[in-house]
């Protein structure tokens, strides 16, 4: 499209027609609204009201551009052609066709975007020959942390010379990366972490904030200081030789001024790299904030009028008429046009909905149907299928449960059944196959690079190795790993100029440079979103978050946008971001815990990593950057100091993740630990051994993915005893561990005693070396558990100690 010249002319075909894709944004919206009403699709959030600013806004985004945007962008999508009318019905039914509904697959609600930056096998497409939209969530300001590695990522190909070769990925670093949100959600704390990041790191990022007055039904009033975001944030403008943002600020309904209000800041923010907001107000919702409710309930009857006065297109409808584009009758025209393109591609997409739908009706309705015998079940039967044939507008819901009743209907002893038992037998299973992929695949990558394809690679370790700290091992492998990708990079608080808090990248900065050693600000969930976006355009970023118990800062930002992206795109994006961190052991309440649960259960999709030493923290750093999967690497708080055998092959053994070891063979008690605990576990085995009870003593490395080979239920086999043990809280990752061996592996079958757990107290440490081991289990809380056990297992042979 041509975008508005300064003397306010323009050409006649570029407006009519960007009034067309307006028009028929809002039908989208009206009729999509009706689909929820009348139950055709569950819930529905549209974009009416903001057609003309997002046009303006479509105008200047390019190829190689890419968007982290809010869920009311449809008229942006459609203008900028990265999604089609059938797409956005596709959407709003839940389509789980990719041809139909290409960004998702149905996995996310309508007007959540996302185009592919995959193939089908995996590898990247060339992004800088398409426009790009990140895969969109709902929660508030949740787009915010990632656009900022999606900016920073065109300033690392910009000015990175190893990198300006690399083609697929950018072009010069030209590419401006744009992010959309609501005026009400600016309040989140994401909105101003990221806004500050920007500032300070000075990328190319453009944040337009759609201004319609509330937010649901609280005005402004309650939302903002002086009711005025671009108000507010006038610290942050960009004066003279002073780093900061370009402000602009328009109102939503002006065609002509939005036009160039984009086009000059966007310009700048492409050329020079300079963070721009731009404020967009005076927007509508015609019908509200979403299907859930009517606005009418909230806004007077003034501010209704008002919002129909001042809807952008009816603005926009004068201002042609006007400076004499068109006439009524052409407008009229295009409006109603609109109606009927809508209408179609409504039709269309619901027809590509539900014509596999009643197909698969109709071959299940078939598989029954082969046979018949006079029993009084077969009217049982005959009336699931009539009720089933009833229904106008089928769901797989309905299909598979009545193909489940049925199946439990059906004769085992009348031969002439026997045929449809095993056809009913074979479809369910061949629709728990298909199913499966529509709605649960792709959690994890599923190409050739997935983590668990990653083959170890043992490192070589012999007598003559020089013995060094955990953290020289850790610094030697970073330096290999920086020495060899050009596309790998690092950053968190304190990881650049001093080298971390624990020396672990010491002299790297100076040697690599500060585009890929770099120190951040303390701002955790945009180290997190920073790293997202970096993985998303194709680098190698490792974001470190200082102290583990940091991460629950970040936590929104990976269970919601990173442990869930090749999920919600179905394989078509993918972000393989490495976080490290460390945990476990430390004296006091803070930077010690092991909320390892609270974790494992809110991130599935990230690998979670315990390496017991820093020699296998750095093989899972190999691995996880050979794969193409994102991973959380744990390394433990107390090992930096001691002392470790150099790998001759640093920087290029892998440790292969699920895998556990078996550090000492035993055949009395399996006992399983990970991370710090394995320390504490070799301390209290000996005291046991002592004693003449033989542990096996096992490290399970990884806890997602856990224990692929079964390795320990091979243990429970010969012991027949089992504890679990760590430092999180009673029913935590030892609860999940437990689940995993005695009900997923079946380990329950090879108990001779009860399976027992070990974790720390309720409570937080207390401080000082005394309360950490008063307040976590200790090498003689291990001992007494296991002595014990075996104590109820032969009390003759090991009498009562206390």
């Amino acid at each position: 499209m041509k975008s508005l010249s300064r003397d306010g002319l323009t050409d006649r075909k570029v407006v009519l027609k960007d009034y067309q894709v307006a028009c028929e944004s809002r039908q989208a919206s009206i009729l999509g609204r009706k689909e929820v009403l009348t139950g055709k699709a569950k819930f529905g959030i549209f974009g009416d009201g903001k057609e003309v600013a997002q046009i303006a806004m479509a105008k200047v985004f390019r190829e190689g551009d890419w968007r982290s945007g809010y869920y009311r962008d449809q008229t942006f999508m459609l203008a900028s052609g990265m999604s089609t009318l059938e797409e956005f019905f596709a959407q709003l039914y839940g389509d789980t066709d990719l041809k139909a509904n290409t960004g998702n697959g149905g996995r996310l609600m309508n007007n959540h975007f996302a185009t592919r930056s995959l193939e089908p096998d995996g590898t990247w497409k060339d992004l800088t020959h398409q426009k790009n939209s990140s895969a969109d969530i709902s929660p508030t300001a949740g787009q915010m942390p990632r656009l900022l590695g999606l900016a920073l990522a065109s300033k690392i190909f910009r000015n990175n010379p190893e990198l300006i070769s690399c083609s697929g990925f950018s072009h010069n670093g030209d590419e401006v990366a744009f992010g959309t949100i609501g005026d009400a959600s600016t309040s989140e704390g994401h909105f101003f972490e990221t806004l500050n990041a920007a500032g300070v790191l000075q990328v190319p990022l453009a944040i337009s904030v759609w201004d319609d007055g509330w937010g649901i039904s609280v005005p402004k009033k309650f939302q903002t200081t002086k009711e005025s975001i671009s108000e507010l944030l006038i610290g942050f403008e960009q004066k003279g030789t002073e780093p900061g943002f370009l402000i602009f600020r328009e109102n939503g309904w002006d065609y002509q001024a939005l036009c160039r209000m984009y086009e000059e800041g966007i310009g700048l923010c492409r050329k020079n790299h300079v963070p721009v907001l731009f404020h967009v107000t005076g927007l509508t919702q015609p019908q509200g904030h979403s299907t859930s409710g009517s606005h009418e309930r909230y806004k007077t009857k003034e501010q209704l009028e008002w919002e129909k006065e001042f809807d952008c297109l009816t603005k926009f409808r004068n201002w042609i008429l006007q400076y004499e584009f068109a006439s009524k009758d052409e407008l009229d025209e295009i409006e109603s046009g609109a109606v009927k393109t809508v209408k179609a591609a409504r039709d269309k997409a619901w027809q590509n909905f539900q014509d596999p739908i009643l197909k698969e009706r109709e071959i299940l309705i078939k598989v029954i149907k082969t046979s018949h015998c006079p029993c009084k079940k077969q009217q049982r039967i005959d009336t699931i299928l009539e009720d089933l044939q009833k229904i106008k507008e089928p769901i797989r819901k309905d299909i598979i449960s009545s193909g489940k009743k049925v199946l439990r209907d059906v004769c085992t002893t009348c031969s002439l059944k026997k045929p449809m038992k095993a056809d009913l037998s074979a479809w369910l299973k061949n629709q728990v196959k298909i199913n499966t992929e529509r709605y649960s695949s792709h959690l994890y990558s599923e190409s050739a690079k997935n983590a668990l394809n990653i083959e170890g690679v043992p490192p070589d370790i012999h007598e003559n190795c020089k013995l060094v700290t955990g953290r020289e091992v850790l610094q030697a492998n970073y330096d290999r790993i920086f020495a060899t990708n050009p596309y790998t990079l690092i950053f968190g608080e304190d990881v650049g100029k001093i080298g971390g808090v624990n020396q672990t990248l010491e002299g790297l900065q100076v040697k690599y440079g500060e585009l890929r050693i770099t120190d951040t600000g303390i701002r955790e969930a945009t180290i997190i979103g920073q790293g997202i976006g970096l993985a998303m355009r194709g680098l190698r970023p490792i974001a470190e978050i200082q102290y583990f118990d940091y991460l629950l800062y970040g936590l929104q930002v990976v269970t919601d946008d990173l442990a869930t992206l090749q999920y919600r795109t179905k394989g078509g994006q993918k972000a393989p971001l490495i976080i490290s961190t460390r945990g476990h052991r430390l004296e006091g309440i803070w930077h010690s815990g092991s909320p390892l649960s609270m974790v494992i259960n809110s991130i599935r999709g990230v690998y979670v990593l315990v390496p017991r030493n820093m020699t296998q923290a750095a093989g899972f750093y190999n691995t996880m950057l050979a794969s193409d999967d994102p991973a959380l690497i744990i390394e433990p708080l107390n090992g930096y100091r001691l002392k470790e055998k150099m790998p001759e092959n640093i920087g290029e053994y892998r440790i292969p993740i699920g895998i556990p070891e078996i550090l000492i063979k035993g055949t009395d008690i399996t006992l399983v630990t990970y991370g710090a605990c394995v320390r504490i576990a070799l301390e209290a085995v000996q005291q046991l051994t002592d004693v003449g009870i033989s542990v096996e003593l096992i490290d399970v490395q990884s806890l997602l993915p856990f224990d692929r080979n079964h390795m320990i239920l091979e243990s429970l086999k010969k012991t027949n005893k089992i504890v679990l043990f760590d430092e999180d809280v009673p029913g935590g990752a030892t609860a999940y561990m437990l689940q995993k061996v005695v009900e997923e592996q079946g380990g329950f079958r090879y108990l001779d005693a009860e399976p027992l757990t070990l974790t720390s107290n309720d409570h937080r440490p207390a401080y000082s070396t005394d309360g950490d081991y008063f307040s976590n289990p200790n090498a003689e809380d291990v001992f007494d558990l296991l002595y014990g056990m075996m104590h109820e297992y032969s009390p003759a042979r090991f009498p009562t100690l206390y």
